[in-house]
């Protein structure tokens, strides 16, 4: 396909808007899920304050940096 000047920046950014949407709507499903007591990752429970502060929390605070450090 031979997209020409603007037809091609219209195209990416349509693209970029959709996947900025998408990304949004998955983190608002995530926020919704209701969360645990227990970390999924280690046999701590997670603090209470953490769980009010994120219902959906899954991990304690401990294995939830880990969890993000590694996927940087």
């Amino acid at each position: 396909m031979n997209f020409g000047g603007n037809a091609a920046l219209d195209l990416a950014a349509e693209r970029a808007e959709q996947e900025r949407e998408a990304g949004i709507a998955a983190a608002s499903r995530s926020l919704r899920t209701p969360g645990t007591i227990e970390c999924e990752d280690c046999p701590n429970d997670i603090p209470r304050e953490r769980r009010i502060a994120l219902p959906s929390a899954t991990r304690c605070i401990v294995c939830q940096t880990k969890f993000e450090k590694a996927r940087r």
